[in-house]
């Protein structure tokens, strides 16, 4: 008897039994019960996420002969349900879009369709990769999809959807299929592998269920490979003897000596990745999803579900992640991916890809501005600051029993204190709002404190800074630090020099290369960073 590969072999059969499109499903189940099938359907989504199963199980269910009436539990087990399964009823046509694409086809199609259905109630045709049809064959069908015989329906499944005319969609009741998550196709493979009662690691399954890229179909394709080695138990590392994949351990230690700094360990884990025969490509793939889970780890912690991980890989993650920042690990991301294209198309694919490991790997840890901001800023003194006012002003050190008014406090000698320690109130301002916020406001500088109101002002090239403190409600959390660090009431009031172009509030018009460059290096956010680190720019990426 001939083998029928798992793909085929474990096809949902009914609506109840598809994995990962339960939406539509039930969608479709509703129409049935309350008699609202529409006469046209698009199903759209990548390979393997159930598109033409779908569209079988809905055809089995308009023709179940078990019923008197189309059902949304078809029984499987009809002549109608079984010829189906096999692609053979006389009226069920499956069409591949690919090899019958010309208007005669379609010609044939609607000549064919005026027909009643032999023996069931509708005469269905699924037409697969839709979106390969000419121009000419969509026009062709076009008539018959708007005002088709009451027996005919049609199901359209494409990977491709923005190639089918517009004209055509609008005809037709279109349902998008979404990837399948790696943890329902791993779920999918422990059912299937303890039906087939073969031994397998969990490794194994999860590792499976991460390459099947959110397609079912992909998924069984491999186990059955994996199947075909005839070793027992499957083990994680099967993919890389026999798929070809990279070793996870090998990619692990290769993302370490690049997080530790260690070029020299770096080339040598990536010269044991090429040489167990992975391509560079490969390699980068794998580096870039290796760093991106540690990005995740990074931003919503070990134990989030966007990362596939057993609990081992996951303590591992949450240790390597500790060498990286998320500024160093989306810099990494995004040059690795940059780099693809080049190592494609080039002969000397190797130099190339050494050569981004040795920059990533002796690249200090990224810093965005705001930690850069937050170094360079001065830290707060361990002594509590005393401001010139008079003896009953409170200090920090105690508390104030009664808020200094600013009619108690002398104008001048005021604004002199405010000035005198103003890198100290940064300081503060830094450590309760944030780095960002000092940033923005070091831009500025106290020019008058009277009735009240303390005036800052901000410098000609800054008036974008003096509009993000006061946008956001930023402003009210200055006044509120600055009040307690003062011991104070006051008001806050921003200004730009004068001679200061105002500034649009619609965005900003692109101007030529040169000059968004100078915009750049004059940001005094940028000039803070260059004067702190007394480093020199090399050259600014547009991207």
């Amino acid at each position: 008897m001939a083998y029928t590969v798992l793909a085929r072999k474990y096809r949902s059969q009914t609506f109840d039994d598809v994995v990962g499109q339960d939406p539509i499903a039930q969608t479709l189940k509703n129409a049935i019960k309350t008699g609202r099938v529409a006469h046209a359907y698009l199903f759209t989504g990548t390979r393997g996420v159930g598109k033409t199963t779908m569209a079988r199980i809905l055809a089995k269910s308009l023709n179940c002969l078990a019923s008197k009436e189309p059902t949304d539990k078809p029984c499987c087990k009809c002549d109608s349900c079984v010829s189906i399964n096999l692609g053979e009823d006389i009226d069920v046509i499956e069409i591949d879009g690919a090899s019958n694409r010309g208007i005669d086809n379609i010609r044939e199609l609607r000549d064919n369709a005026i027909y009643r259905p032999a023996r069931s109630r509708f005469k269905i045709y699924i037409i697969d990769e839709v979106h390969m049809l000419t121009t000419e064959a969509f026009n062709a069908l076009l008539k018959i999809l708007e005002e088709p015989p009451s027996h005919v329906k049609f199901i359209f499944a494409t990977t491709e959807p923005n190639k089918v005319l517009p004209t055509i969609q609008s005809r037709c009741q279109r349902f998008d299929f979404r990837n399948i998550s790696p943890a329902l196709i791993g779920r999918q493979l422990k059912a299937i592998l303890d039906q087939e009662k073969i031994k397998y690691d969990d490794d194994l399954v999860l590792a499976l269920a991460k390459l099947a890229n959110g397609s079912m179909r992909d998924g069984l394709s491999l186990l059955d490979r994996l199947i075909s080695t005839g070793v027992q138990p499957l083990t994680a590392g099967l993919l890389e003897e026999y798929l070809g994949c990279p070793n996870s351990e090998k990619v692990c230690g290769l993302v370490a000596a690049i997080g530790g700094s260690d070029a020299a360990a770096a080339l040598v884990a990536a010269g044991e990745l090429m040489n167990a025969g992975l391509s560079e490509v490969q390699i980068a793939d794998a580096l870039v999803e290796y760093m991106r889970d540690l990005m995740v780890v990074k931003a919503a912690g070990a134990a989030s579900d966007l990362i596939t991980l057993t609990e081992q890989q996951r303590k591992r993650a949450e240790q390597l992640a500790e060498k990286f920042d998320i500024a160093g690990l989306v810099y990494s991301i995004t040059t690795l991916e940059k780099l693809r294209w080049s190592l494609k198309n080039s002969d000397t694919a190797r130099p190339l890809l050494e050569a981004a490991i040795i920059r990533l790997a002796m690249s200090e840890h990224f810093l965005n501005v705001d930690q850069l901001l937050s170094q360079l800023l001065p830290s707060q003194d361990k002594k509590k600051v005393t401001f010139n006012r008079p003896a009953n002003t409170v200090t920090e050190e105690q508390p104030p029993l009664a808020k200094q008014t600013p009619a108690n406090l002398p104008q001048a000698e005021g604004l002199e204190s405010i000035r005198s320690n103003w890198r100290d109130i940064l300081a503060t301002v830094g450590e309760r709002l944030g780095p960002g916020t000092a940033g923005l406001l070091g831009c500025a500088q106290p020019v008058r404190f009277e009735n009240g109101t303390l005036t800052l002002e901000f410098g000609e090239s800054s008036a974008v800074q003096k509009k993000m403190c006061e946008s956001n409600g930023r402003i009210g959390q200055i006044e509120s630090v600055l009040r307690e660090k003062l011991g104070m009431s006051l008001v806050v009031e921003l200004r730009v020099a004068e001679g200061q172009t105002k500034v649009a509030d619609g965005p900003a018009k692109p101007g030529t290369r040169s000059q968004r460059q100078n915009e750049i290096i004059n940001d005094p956010a940028v000039k803070t960073v260059i004067m702190g680190l007394d480093a020199t720019i090399t050259g600014i990426d547009d991207g």
